[in-house]
């Protein structure tokens, strides 16, 4: 979704700062704030999930021996997060609007996105997109700011508090717990990144809440720009911070780049090495899952009799 956010909304803002023409119109108007909400959602509900798991991974009574998750479920979880982002974000698309304003002093008419929800919608519906457009900066206070920082934070203290009283947690490996420490560290990353992201937005809401009056249009298109920009920081780093603290997740990209760009072809060397690196890449990531390493069988000398 931060690649969705990067390749779709970000050449349509700063064509719009440029050109002061909307892109694609009135339609842009509404998608860019349908996949921007829907991009806090995501990273909201994943965050969730994440701490979620790894109180799971904590507490079992067999974390070294517990098996993979099926990729089915995986799926399934990752789809119960996107549909139920974009569900709420679906107001969004009701919310704005295109609309047009000229300069009394350059006599050059600009194009906008107004939050005016539009009075063609039915009277029921139009009333519960008003009463999102009042509650909307406490549900983006509450629901993408709140929610996943103190649900991260808490899960992360009942987990080390968890494993300082375990004493069962002293016989796993050194392996399993360097992993899950690292697992730990990428999800509280991904946490600060973005609550130093969406702190910012959220300050201008509840200011420009309660100072509407005094502040003009010029001004709240700038911070409106600045939110902008902070989303698109955060969509920028999200993957190059998971790329960086994941290892294998890591080693598994920068795999896939090389056979990309060299090719795949049935060369002897190239063929020992991506199966070298693949060897090395399921060592590591059975660091990072909770999965018993098997001791390889052993060896035989060469000209050995059988």
């Amino acid at each position: 979704w931060d690649f969705l956010i990067l390749f779709f909304c970000l050449p349509v803002v700063i064509f719009n700062e440029i050109t002061k023409k909307r892109l694609l119109g009135d339609m842009s108007c509404r998608i860019v704030p349908f996949m921007e909400v829907s991009s806090l959602g995501v990273t909201t509900f994943s965050l969730c999930a994440l701490g979620i798991d790894r109180f799971h991974a904590a507490t079992s009574p067999q974390a070294s021996t517990r098996p993979i998750e099926q990729c089915q479920s995986i799926i399934a979880k990752l789809a119960v997060i996107w549909v139920g982002s974009m569900t709420l974000s679906v107001p969004e698309i009701l919310l704005w609007q295109l609309a047009r304003d000229t300069s009394p002093v350059s006599g050059v008419a600009s194009e906008y996105c107004t939050m005016k929800p539009s009075s063609h919608l039915p009277e029921s519906i139009y009333s519960l997109v008003l009463t999102y457009q009042n509650a909307r900066m406490w549900w983006y206070f509450g629901c993408y700011f709140c929610l996943p920082v103190l649900f991260t934070v808490s899960c992360q203290l009942v987990t080390r508090r968890i494993r300082g009283t375990d004493k069962k947690s002293e016989c796993r490996g050194a392996k399993h717990g360097q992993g899950e420490g690292h697992l730990n560290c990428t999800i509280i990353a991904l946490t600060v990144i973005y609550g130093l992201c969406t702190t910012p937005e959220n300050v201008c809401n509840i200011v420009v809440a309660y100072m509407s009056p005094d502040v003009s249009k010029q001004t709240l298109d700038l911070l409106n720009l600045i939110n902008q920009f902070f989303l698109f920081f955060k969509c920028s780093v999200t993957p190059v911070l998971l790329l960086c603290l994941c290892r294998p997740l890591g080693q598994a990209f920068m795999d896939c780049c090389c056979c990309c760009c060299e090719g795949c072809g049935p060369d002897t060397t190239s063929s020992e090495s991506s199966a070298d690196s693949k060897l090395k890449t399921e060592m590591s990531s059975s660091i990072f899952f909770d999965k018993p390493r098997e001791t390889p069988p052993p060896l035989l000398a060469l000209g050995t009799p059988c």
